[in-house]
């Protein structure tokens, strides 16, 4: 029987503005730029560049997560840096 591996984000940084460096489990790494998908109440507060920086892993979702609440899907996440790459 084979396995399901499920993605989750394994590394964050902050790089610049609304910029993040990634890693999965998976091996794929690379930069997101977030800005462009900050809409919605609970985003809000990450258009702040400042509060964006707090980013970190949440141990339980394994994905990047904000002090507030927010969090962005590591499948989501991983679209993002596929289609920058391929762009």
């Amino acid at each position: 029987m084979k396995r399901v591996q499920f993605l989750h984000v394994v590394a964050v940084r902050h790089l610049r503005d609304h910029v993040l460096w990634l890693r999965f489990n998976n091996g794929t790494e690379g930069q997101v730029d977030l800005a462009d998908e900050l809409y919605g109440e609970v985003f809000e507060p990450l258009r702040d560049a400042t509060y964006f920086a707090k980013a970190f892993i949440d141990p339980d979702s394994r994905t990047v997560a904000w002090p507030n609440g927010a969090d962005l899907a590591p499948e989501f996440l991983q679209e993002l840096l596929r289609d920058h790459t391929t762009a």
